[in-house]
C-alpha cells in the first residue's frame, strides 16, 4: 500500500515518484523541512519548502486513511460479513466519508426506531417490502404477537427498518450527497430576536447561494453568526429529485401496497435520517475548505510580513502614541540596543505641544534619528500631524512611518519583554518593539504569538491546532530562509531554527555565557549532537569569524567544494564578495564545473552566490517601505489621484493598503487587475510597494475605494 500512497501523492501534486520516496526517506531520517529545501536540493530535484510540507500532509492524510481502511476491515471481518467485493470497495476508496458509508451498515447502532422493529423480530418482514412481495399484507399476519398487535403496526415498524437500511446504503449517500452538494442552496436566515445590535451580519439575514459556490469568508462569516446565536443556516435541494431518484433505485414491481411502504419508507428515509446527516457531512466539508483556505492566506500573509526588508543602518525612535498617558519614546540603535527612554504629551488632555516638540528636536540631534516610527494605535494620525510639523523644524533630514503595531501590547506584557527590559513600564516596551519590528520584522515578530499580527481573517474562527501547525511552520520557513547571526539571536529567534530544541538551545545559550562570542560554526559541534549539528548549522552565521564561509549560507559539509572551487578559478578568500568573484564565476559552465567537482549543480549554484554575496538576505531583494516626512488627509484626495501605498492585508474579496490615511483603503479584487484572478494574493503580497488610484471617496465613513488599474 506504501507505492499506492506514494502514486497517489505524486497525482496529487503532480511530481515525479523518485522526488516523493527521497522526501518521505529525508522526512523518516529526522531531517527537517527547512534542511531538505536548502541542503538537499540535489534529493528533490529542488523542492521548495511548502511543496516539501505537502508530500508531508498528503502523506500523512494517506497513511491515515490507510490505517481506518485496515480497521473497518478488521471490523467487519469479525462479524464474518466481510465479502472480497466489499474489502474492494473499502480498499479503493478516496475519501474518509467514503470508507464511513461503506461501514455505517456495520456500526453497532445506539437506540433507534430501527433497532426496536428488530427487536420485535420484524426484520425479516422488512426484507419482504424490499422483495415488493405481493402478499405483503398476509406475510404481516404472521409476526403478530402480544407486542406486534396488528398489520398496520407491524408494517409501521418494518419501514423503519426499511428506511434505516435505505439511508445506510453507501451507494445512495454518495450520490446524494453530490447531488446536494452540486445543487444545493445554503441559506442563512436572522434568527427571532436575535442580538445583532451593530447588524454586523445584516447581509446575511435573508442570503442564499449554492453550495458549492460559496467563498470561505462567506461561509466563516456565517459560521460565526450562527455560533452567536444570530443567525439560522440550512442547506436545502429539491426533495422531489432524491426522492424520484431512489423509487427508480428500489421500486420495480409496483405492487400497489409495497409501492405505497417503499414510499413511504424513502420519504422517512430522506427527511429523518439522509439529508440532516448529509448536511452536516457538506457542512463540515465546506468548513473545512474555508478553513484551510483561511489559514493558507494568513500564513502567506504573515510570510511576507515577516519577510518585510530591515532598515538597515539606521537609528529608530518608537513612538508608541497616547492621549491621557502620553506618547512614549525609545530611541533604539542600529543594532535593536536601546539608548533612551521618554514620553511627551502633545494631545489632549495636556496638550503640552512646545515642550514635546522641544524634547523630541533635541532627542533627533542628540541621538542622530533618522527615522520615526509611529505605532498604528489609538492617538496615531494625531501623533502623525505633530511628528510631520515637528521634523520640518529639524535641522537633521528625518522621515517618518506608520508601523502596524499589532501584536506589540501582547508582547509588552509578556514573560519575555519583562526579562529583556525589567525595569521598563509596558507602553516604554510598546514603543522599543514598534522601533525593533520596522529595523528589523522578523527578529521582534518572532517574539510575538502569529496570530495576534493581525494578518488575516477569521483566524479565531478556524480550529487552533491547524492554525498554530501553519503558522510554525511559516515562522520556521521565514527564519531559516534569512539564518540567524548566532551570537546575536534571540532564543525565540533560536526556537525556529532547524532542527534545534529547547534542550539544544539552553545548552547553546549556556556555551555562549561561558565563552562570550562564537567565533567559528566548527565550535558548536562541542555543542550539538551530530544529527542536529547537520540540520542546523548552515542557518547559523557568524559574520565576523575568522572563517569567511561561516558568514554565508554554506553548510560546512560543502566547505571542501567552495575552496575547490575557488582554487579552480584561481579566486582568493579575500575575493569573497567583490565584483572580480561575480564577473568570475557568474557564467561558468554549471554541468562541467559540478563534474570536475563531485558535486550537483543545486549545491554549486548555492555556493556561488554565496560567494558572490556571503551576507545575501532574500529580503534585500524586495522594495523598502515608505518613508513619509508630510501628512495626507481625506480631503486632499481627489477622484483618479495617483498615490503609492503599502500593502497592510490581502484578503478573499481584496486587499487593504496603506496610503497614509487613519484607516487603510480598500482595493476589492475586481479593481486590482483586468485579467481574471481567483484571488487577490496571485498580484498582491503583505508589504508590497504598490501604485494605486483613488476610485471613491466616502467622507461621512471615512472609507476610501481604491483601484489599481491606471485611469
Amino acid at each position: 500500500m506504501e507505492e499506492q500512497i506514494i502514486k497517489n501523492i505524486c497525482s496529487e501534486l503532480n511530481i515525479k515518484e523518485y522526488q516523493v520516496k527521497n522526501t518521505l526517506k529525508l522526512l523518516g531520517e529526522g531531517a527537517t523541512i527547512p534542511f531538505i529545501a536548502r541542503y538537499r536540493k540535489e534529493a528533490t530535484n529542488a523542492l521548495d519548502e511548502n511543496e516539501i510540507n505537502r508530500i508531508n500532509e498528503v502523506y500523512t492524510y494517506q497513511v491515515n486513511l490507510l490505517k481506518r481502511k485496515e480497521d473497518v476491515i478488521r471490523l467487519i471481518a469479525e462479524k464474518g460479513l466481510l465479502t472480497a467485493e466489499l474489502k474492494t470497495s473499502i480498499l479503493n476508496a478516496e475519501k474518509l466519508v467514503d470508507v464511513e458509508d461503506l461501514y455505517r451498515p456495520f456500526k453497532e447502532k445506539k437506540k433507534t426506531k430501527a433497532t426496536e422493529a428488530i427487536k420485535l423480530g420484524l426484520e425479516p418482514l422488512a426484507k419482504e417490502i424490499f422483495r415488493e412481495n405481493p402478499h405483503i399484507l398476509e406475510e404481516a399476519k404472521k409476526y403478530l404477537n402480544n407486542k406486534v398487535p396488528n398489520i398496520d403496526f407491524a408494517l409501521e415498524q418494518a419501514c423503519f427498518i426499511v428506511a434505516e437500511n435505505i439511508s445506510d446504503n453507501a451507494s445512495f449517500r454518495k450520490s446524494i450527497r453530490y447531488h446536494l452538494y452540486k445543487n444545493g442552496l445554503l441559506k442563512s436566515s436572522l434568527k427571532k430576536n436575535a442580538p445583532d445590535e451593530n447588524k454586523t451580519y445584516e447581509i446575511y439575514y435573508n442570503y442564499e447561494i449554492k453550495a458549492s459556490y460559496i467563498k470561505p469568508h462567506q461561509l466563516l462569516a456565517i459560521n460565526r453568526g450562527e455560533s452567536e446565536g444570530i443567525l439560522k443556516v440550512d442547506i436545502t435541494s429539491s426533495v422531489e429529485e432524491i426522492i424520484s431518484y431512489l423509487k427508480k433505485k428500489l421500486i420495480h414491481k409496483h405492487n400497489p401496497k409495497t409501492t405505497e411502504l417503499l414510499e413511504k419508507s424513502i420519504t422517512d428515509a430522506l427527511k429523518r435520517l439522509i439529508l440532516p446527516s448529509i448536511e452536516r457531512e457538506i457542512r463540515s466539508e465546506l468548513t473545512e475548505k474555508a478553513e484551510s483556505s483561511a489559514i493558507k492566506n494568513f500564513g502567506l500573509n504573515l510570510h511576507n510580513l515577516l519577510m518585510q526588508p530591515p532598515i538597515k543602518n539606521k537609528t529608530v525612535l518608537g513612538f508608541d502614541p497616547a492621549f491621557r498617558t502620553g506618547c512614549k519614546l525609545a530611541v533604539v540603535s542600529p543594532t535593536e540596543s536601546l539608548l533612551h527612554i521618554d514620553v511627551i504629551y502633545p494631545h489632549e488632555p495636556k496638550n503640552d505641544i512646545e515642550n514635546a516638540k522641544k524634547k523630541l528636536l533635541a532627542l533627533i540631534k542628540e541621538y542622530n534619528i533618522d527615522i520615526i516610527a509611529i505605532g498604528n494605535g489609538t492617538a496615531s494620525r494625531e501623533s502623525e500631524a505633530f511628528v510631520a510639523s515637528v521634523i520640518k523644524e529639524s535641522t537633521r533630514p528625518v522621515s517618518y512611518i506608520i508601523v502596524n503595531e499589532a501584536g506589540a501590547s501582547v508582547y509588552s506584557a509578556s514573560k519575555l519583554a519583562r526579562e529583556e527590559f525589567p525595569k521598563l513600564h509596558v507602553e516604554e516596551r510598546s514603543a522599543v518593539s514598534i522601533a525593533r519590528r520596522l529595523i528589523d520584522p522578523l527578529s521582534e515578530l518572532v517574539k510575538i504569538d502569529p496570530k495576534s499580527i493581525g494578518v488575516g481573517m477569521y483566524q479565531h474562527d478556524v480550529t487552533p491546532k491547524k492554525l498554530e501547525s501553519e503558522l510554525e511552520f511559516v515562522v520556521s520557513t521565514a527564519v531559516n530562509q534569512v539564518g540567524v547571526n548566532i551570537n546575536t539571536a534571540s532564543r525565540e529567534l533560536l526556537s525556529y531554527v532547524s532542527g534545534l530544541n529547547k534542550k539544544m538551545i539552553d545548552k547553546l545559550i549556556a556555551y555562549k555565557e561561558k565563552v562570550g562570542s562564537i567565533l567559528t560554526r566548527r565550535e558548536l559541534s562541542k555543542v550539538f549532537s551530530a544529527k542536529v549539528y547537520v540540520q542546523a548549522i548552515g542557518f547559523l552565521r557568524i559574520p565576523n569569524g575568522p572563517n569567511i564561509l561561516d558568514k554565508t549560507s554554506i553548510h560546512p559539509e560543502s566547505y571542501e567544494v567552495a575552496n575547490k572551487l575557488l582554487e579552480k578559478y584561481n579566486l582568493k578568500e579575500a575575493d569573497i564578495g567583490t565584483p572580480r568573484i561575480k564577473e568570475t564565476l557568474e557564467n561558468i559552465d554549471l554541468a562541467k564545473t559540478s563534474q570536475d567537482l563531485s558535486t550537483d549543480k543545486y549545491t554549486l549554484e548555492d555556493i556561488i552566490k554565496s560567494l558572490i554575496s556571503p551576507l545575501r538576505d532574500p529580503r534585500d531583494d524586495l522594495k523598502s517601505p515608505i518613508l513619509k516626512s508630510d501628512i495626507l488627509t481625506i480631503d486632499d484626495l481627489k477622484i483618479g489621484m495617483e498615490l503609492e501605498g503599502t500593502v497592510r492585508n490581502v484578503i478573499d474579496f481584496g486587499a487593504f493598503i496603506d496610503i497614509g490615511l487613519k484607516n487603510d483603503a480598500l482595493v476589492h479584487i475586481s479593481q486590482i487587475t483586468d485579467k481574471y484572478i481567483k484571488h487577490p494574493s496571485e498580484i498582491l503580497n503583505v508589504g508590497d510597494i504598490v501604485k494605486c488610484y483613488v476610485l471613491d471617496i466616502n467622507k461621512d465613513k471615512n472609507r476610501v475605494s481604491l483601484t489599481l488599474k491606471a485611469p
